[in-house]
């Protein structure tokens, strides 16, 4: 495996590239190898895979995170349609603590993003029919669920679609407004 790490800007939030070997019949990648993510710097130890579908173009998720002691960083990848990515940071002693970084991800190029503990993360579809996969490194926890509000005008996050638009869940619609989290991550 070939990776290709490119920092997005907020410390330790990276775009990942791997190699994808093409044919007539398309394509072979080999998306995670442990021993070359170590070599990248990556060192997380991944415990559970998540899949998401969504029907619609401008289905919003997030932001989610979970609060210590079962905090997650995640590796998320599309494996059908297009997505953009969206990154809170929530380290208060971090000089871009509230800043977020955003990055569309497609299934055609095969990219991935690494977020790491102490970010909300979520994401708006860009296509009908959008599968998300992502790696966690702590299993989901109900008790330490969390989110943050993803429409929120504070965070100025520029999606692509109108809130009012936006297909949301229940849950999500009713998360707070970035002002209103206490401290969970120094």
């Amino acid at each position: 495996m070939i990776l290709d790490v490119t920092p997005l800007g907020i410390p330790d939030v990276l775009l990942i590239r791997t190699r994808r070997f093409a044919d007539a019949r398309g394509f072979f990648a080999e998306t995670y190898v442990h021993r070359d993510y170590v070599n990248a710097g990556i060192c997380n130890n991944f415990v559970q895979d998540n899949q998401s579908y969504s029907v619609a173009r401008g289905t919003l998720r997030g932001l989610h995170f979970q609060t210590p002691p079962f905090a997650q960083a995640k590796l998320v990848r599309v494996l059908r349609g297009r997505i953009l990515d969206v990154v809170v940071d929530l380290r208060q002693s971090s000089l871009s603590y509230g800043q977020h970084i955003s990055v569309e991800l497609g299934a055609e190029e095969g990219e991935q993003i690494f977020v790491p503990v102490g970010f909300a993360h979520g994401f708006c579809t860009l296509e009908p029919d959008t599968e998300v996969s992502y790696k966690v490194d702590a299993v989901f926890s109900l008790a330490n669920d969390r989110g943050l509000n993803a429409v929120d005008p504070e965070l100025r996050i520029d999606w692509p679609i109108e809130a009012s638009a936006a297909v949301r869940s229940e849950k999500d619609c009713a998360l707070p407004a970035f002002r209103e989290l206490p401290t969970v991550f120094q």
